[in-house]
């Protein structure tokens, strides 16, 4: 494998893909069912069938390119990741997956190998779950795992929901069953990715092997007391939600710091209502992300927060909602997999550490089904993800093509 050759074929792809994003000269952000997503969606089509792969979109908007098998009644080898991106994200991450996929089917067919069954280049639509707040929409639609009534309930900070957005996507939501695969069809998955964080690029180590993924828990939730003016209204007769949120948020970092064993825990997003600087606030909604390779420890702290909340709403006289976006197991990735990729490190001189993933990945859901699971990662500069500055130098993800090369036409 000329892997110059394939150091510029990567950055061809992933250089003609940073222009479909909403925030120019300001990070990638390609929100699921946008205008952005269709221009990503018709330049991956294109490009997987210059690689001469058969192409089709599903009825959740995933993109699959299928390269003949001997067998084609085999289970397949599925290669791939996500295109979609959090908002200001970066260019890499996600989309890198389904490139270097990509990639690989190139190579299969320039070197006239055959494998004995398909493989399945995938580009999964919106894992992040940044802008309706759930995650692994396509993988699990593939995975039987999504409902239309699901779909109706996710909403976006406008209000619109996963079935309306997909309806001016011109998909027809009621079709999502068909989505779903035949799950004994999936022999192999294996999915690249960059790090998201800082020890490859710190210990200068050129490949990861993944073996396990995090749990990860999320909820949203909503804080409600009453709107009273805040000049007028008495602190011991107010029932002032905010102030009954923040001392339950306040104590989240630490339940995880306390869990330890990589245990994290993030509010990142917090809503008052009315949210006016004179008024006392009605609600509070915030969200809540947790993740650990225990799920037990995720579970404890969402009881936690839950036993605060109950506390701090009675106080005042209020009371508290939640609504859970998402809920999926730690998993371990293929050993496996795993001996045959850190053979081919050797073969070819990398360097190479086996590290878990403190990021979820579509892997993740897969894994769940599917012990055949594993993926690769490469350093990012400086640990930076999901921002502008996200960057890995073109050639890392050529060494990761090589590697998951030599796995696939291993794979029987």
């Amino acid at each position: 494998m000329d892997l110059t050759q394939v150091t510029k074929e990567v950055e061809r792809r992933l250089e003609a893909l940073k222009q479909f994003t909403a925030t120019h000269g300001n990070g990638c952000t390609r929100m699921p069912f946008s205008k952005e997503t269709r221009d990503a969606a018709e330049y991956l089509k294109e490009e997987m069938r210059q690689a001469g792969l058969e192409v089709r979109e599903d009825v959740v908007g995933n993109i699959f390119g299928v390269l003949p098998g001997k067998d084609r009644n085999l289970p397949c080898i599925l290669s791939g990741s996500h295109y979609d991106s959090v908002y200001n994200g970066g260019n890499y991450d996600g989309i890198a997956g389904v490139v270097t996929s990509i990639e690989i089917a190139a190579q299969l067919n320039k070197a006239g190998v055959q494998l004995d069954r398909d493989y399945v280049v995938a580009a999964f639509m919106d894992e992040e779950g940044c802008r309706f707040g759930t995650g692994y929409f396509g993988s699990k639609s593939m995975l039987g795992q999504m409902t239309v009534e699901e779909c109706k309930h996710f909403t976006d900070k406008d209000g619109i929901s996963v079935y309306e957005a997909m309806r001016g996507y011109g998909l027809v939501p009621e079709k999502i069953p068909e989505a779903a695969w035949d799950l004994n069809k999936i022999g192999y998955s294996v999915e690249a990715h960059i790090e998201q964080g800082p020890v490859l690029d710190t210990e200068k180590i050129q490949i990861g092997l993944v073996n396990g993924i995090v749990g990860i828990q999320r909820y949203m939730f909503t804080v409600n007391g009453r709107a009273d003016h805040a000049g007028t209204t008495p602190m011991y007769m107010r029932k002032d939600a905010v102030d009954a949120a923040t001392k339950v948020i306040s104590k989240i970092a630490d339940f995880a710091r306390e869990a330890g064993n990589g245990t994290v825990a993030t509010v990142g997003y917090v809503n008052a209502v009315p949210g006016g600087m004179n008024v006392v606030a009605q609600s509070m909604e915030f969200s809540v992300d947790i993740r650990s390779m225990d799920n037990d420890i995720i579970c404890d702290i969402a009881d936690k927060i839950r036993a605060c909340l109950k506390e701090e709403t009675e106080k005042i006289g209020g009371s508290y909602s939640e609504d859970v976006k998402l809920v999926i197991e730690p998993v371990a990735m293929s050993d496996a997999m795993l001996d045959v990729m850190e053979d081919s490190c050797k073969e070819h001189g990398y360097s190479y550490l086996r590290l878990p993933s403190g990021a979820g990945h579509d892997s993740l859901a897969i894994a769940q089904v599917n012990p055949n699971t594993c993926m690769v990662f490469v350093p990012s500069k400086d640990g930076r993800s999901h921002c502008p500055e996200e960057y890995t130098p073109y050639e890392d993800f050529a060494r990761a093509v090589q590697v998951m090369y030599d796995l696939i036409v291993s794979l029987k």
